[in-house]
């Protein structure tokens, strides 16, 4: 089990000045809300993170299962280095987008299926992120089971290519190739992360590849809130901790 960690006494500029910060944003930066859309940065944290990735040379990014645009919404003006769709999108802060764009076809039969089926699981949303699909059930719980044997199903059409996970009260087709630890491998292919060990911190079972990546890699891995099980070294009790720590950073002479 993760142990819990005292961020800014264990994680202050003393020791991070050789690390990389991978970030993710839904239930780690940010608190999760009843759809991904009323989802929103509280008031302060971009700047937060503007003068912490600066303090960092740049080597702060975020590491999301949401698209890269939908990020630099999120927290605009910024435009931070980002791995999006869980590894299927990755940007360094310079340099263009690189996406796996083939597999958004692939998904085509997939979302006629979904489109057809949406009715049957009142409350339930359907999230298309182009490279991948997910269902929200927070606000249909009593669908659960329907839908997890639906997403099975549609998993067969989609096509060995394409994995099926479960998060928190989500199911998700994603890129099977493609995962939060293959993004952050590339961003450290490359300045300002290369040479710096990575420091990974995310929530849900989409971080679990990137918590083993770092661990692989001599770096720190922090899971976010009360998880059973999960390859993190360390824990922290909600995102507002991670917020607070951030903002500790930023203000540290």
């Amino acid at each position: 089990m993760a142990a819990d960690i005292d961020l800014p006494r264990e994680l202050g500029w003393h020791a991070l000045r050789s690390r990389a910060l991978y970030l993710d944003v839904d239930g780690t930066l940010l608190d999760l809300a009843d759809t991904p859309d009323r989802v929103g940065a509280p008031a302060g944290l971009v700047a937060v993170l503007d003068a912490v990735g600066t303090r960092l040379g740049g080597a702060l990014a975020l590491v999301s299962g949401r698209p890269v645009e939908d990020l630099d919404r999120l927290f605009a003006p910024l435009r931070l280095a980002a791995v999006g769709v869980h590894g299927a999108q990755v940007r360094t802060a310079d340099g263009p987008l690189r996406a796996a764009d083939a597999f958004g076809q692939r998904l085509d039969r997939v979302r006629e299926a979904l489109a057809g089926r949406l009715a049957q699981w009142p409350g339930a949303l359907v999230e298309d992120k182009g490279l991948a699909l997910a269902v929200h059930y927070r606000n249909a719980p009593a669908s659960e089971d329907a839908i997890r044997g639906a997403m099975q199903r549609l998993a067969s059409l989609a096509g060995p290519k394409f994995a099926l996970l479960h998060g928190k009260q989500v199911f998700e087709l994603k890129p099977a190739a493609l995962n939060k630890g293959s993004g952050i491998a590339l961003l450290r292919e490359a300045a300002p992360f290369a040479g710096r060990l990575p420091v990974c911190i995310g929530d849900d079972v989409t971080d679990e590849a990137a918590f083993a990546y770092a661990n692989a890699a001599h770096g720190t891995s922090i899971v976010v809130g009360d998880v059973a099980r999960s390859a993190a070294q360390f824990r922290v009790e909600a995102p507002g901790t991670v917020r607070a720590w951030l903002t500790s950073l930023a203000q540290e002479a």
